[in-house]
């Protein structure tokens, strides 16, 4: 039976599905524009989907065929990246911006057709990014965070803007949390209740028994919910999981569980909520995690490797620009960096139409180096502005791959000008986490603690702070995609790694 999903955007999503088995195609018609609404007690103009906000939610079935016709009403450029949607043989529908396909035009439109094979989708937010340009700073700290758009009680101007769900005791309902926060990592918890992951990002796991979700941007987790507890509502709660210390939203969105019959005379219970900075916790959620393995689209680990890369995850410093204050440590600017390589995207040609047309002098190169120049003690703080490590410079570099290439790529946190966990999130594929530890990854012990019978799969992963990652995945969907770090994804100064899939399909 073809599982089935709800395409959705803009919020921490909490959704509800069925399954059916049948296909077809599915048209929609976008309308991307500039709209004012009225949140914490002013008036915000934001760019939605057809006037809305949340964004229009796509009920589709996993082989259906989707159809969006999207206008460009806004003043900026915009595309669509359908996250977690895997492109197979559709890679210019994928979104990303001068990667896939050159932005859509305001005025213009663009029809994007595809097989879905996924979860959801975001859409870029231009005036954020813009923002963030002129020091290489991440975005803007936030002033709320809402749930399926709505903001709780717990904010000025918001007390009838309260996301309720509605429970039978005694039933069970599968919820799907999703992270569509722009920068925030978030716990995630429900009073009195515990809940059962049963699936991450749209892949089958064993079940496990949780009372606390963590989760990063660009993440989903489906679990099951029993209606156990007495007639009563209780508060489901989210607000971030910080592991930098630097500035972020402290503030707390909330939502209702209200049970059938309940009295509505006393408050909802409130979940005792995670410190920000409950590293432990976060990592003992990640790290638990396993496959269910013969479940639907369930296939081994590969056991042979064919390239393996060690991709060291961090920000670094560049120049300030001219005209530019910028806030970063020596006067310098921000930028995130993989093995002391800093991305830039071309303005000129979308690398996958430079590629298809052999046009890539001046869009990219070839060269992105499978291991850092230098090895240095990666976690070591004493060496977090260290200018012979910490420089860095902006290019366009790929990595290329042939058509059904298994690689391993080890991601290593640094501690260069500060620690964090970052997520990583790989465009067009589900990879295999086969470990995951603090410190530097040694290479001697780390594949020891490989687990290759049952490790998760996912699309996007929380490399921990001050540590490491393994994951494995094999290069079978041609295109052009990208491997990116979502701590800065939505400024010009974040890195990616863009693996070109190279082959031939009679």
């Amino acid at each position: 039976m073809a599982r089935p999903m709800l395409v959705s955007a803009f919020a921490l999503a909490l959704l509800a599905y069925s399954s059916v088995a049948f296909a077809e195609i599915v048209e929609h018609h976008f309308h991307v524009k500039n709209v004012t609404i009225n949140r914490l007690c002013h008036e915000q103009f934001i760019t939605t989907v057809n006037g809305e906000f949340p964004g229009p939610t796509i009920e589709v079935y996993e082989g259906d065929t989707l159809v969006v016709h999207v206008f460009n009403e806004s003043p900026y450029n915009i595309t669509i990246h359908w996250h977690g949607v895997f492109q197979l043989r559709s890679g210019w529908a994928d979104g990303p911006n001068y990667v896939t396909q050159c932005p859509i035009l305001p005025g213009n439109k663009y029809i994007y057709r595809f097989t879905i094979t996924g979860e959801w989708w975001n859409s870029s937010i231009m005036e954020i990014e813009r923002q963030a340009l002129a020091d290489g700073h991440g975005p803007n700290v936030s002033n709320a965070y809402t749930i399926n758009g709505l903001l709780g009680d717990l904010y000025n101007c918001s007390s009838d803007g309260t996301y309720k769900l509605k429970v039978v005791p005694g039933k069970t309902y599968l919820l799907r949390i999703i992270n569509a926060a722009l920068n925030n990592q978030i716990f995630f918890k429900i009073a009195s209740h515990t809940m059962t992951v049963v699936a991450v990002d749209a892949s089958y796991t064993n079940p496990m028994l949780t009372d606390t979700i963590v989760i990063t941007p660009g993440q989903s987790v489906d679990v099951l919910l029993t209606a156990d507890q007495p007639l009563a509502s209780y508060y489901m709660a989210a607000h971030a999981y910080d592991s930098l210390g630097a500035a972020f939203d402290e503030t707390t969105t909330r939502g209702i569980i209200m049970y059938e019959n309940a009295t509505t005379s006393s408050a909802p219970l409130m979940p005792t909520l995670p410190a920000f900075n409950d590293t432990s916790l976060a990592f003992h959620f990640y790290s638990n995690l396993t496959s269910l393995v013969n479940a639907p689209h369930w296939a081994p680990v590969p056991l042979e490797v064919d390239k393996n890369m060690f991709v060291t995850v961090g920000l670094a410093l560049t120049p300030c620009e001219a005209n530019n204050t910028c806030g970063a440590p020596l006067g310098l600017a921000f930028a995130a960096c993989m093995n002391n390589e800093s991305f830039e995207l071309p303005t000129k040609l979308s690398m996958l139409e430079a590629s298809f047309y052999n046009l890539t002098t001046g869009i990219y190169t070839a060269d992105f180096p499978s291991s850092p120049s230098v090895v240095f003690d990666y976690t070591n703080t004493s060496l977090g502005l260290d200018t012979s490590l910490v420089m860095t410079s902006r290019s366009t570099k790929v990595t290329k791959l042939k058509f059904n290439t298994t690689v391993q790529i080890v991601f290593q946190n640094t501690a260069l000008v500060s620690k964090e966990n970052h997520p990583i999130h790989l465009h067009g594929y589900n990879f295999y986490v086969l470990a995951q530890g603090f410190g530097n990854y040694d290479p001697l012990t780390g594949p020891t603690m490989f687990n290759l019978v049952n490790p998760q799969k996912r699309n996007t992963l929380g490399v921990p702070v001050g540590g490491w990652a393994v994951i494995r995945f094999t290069a079978n969907n041609p295109g052009t995609f990208s491997l990116l770090d979502l701590y800065t994804s939505f400024s010009f100064n974040n890195t990616f790694i863009y693996l070109r899939i190279l082959c031939t399909i009679k």
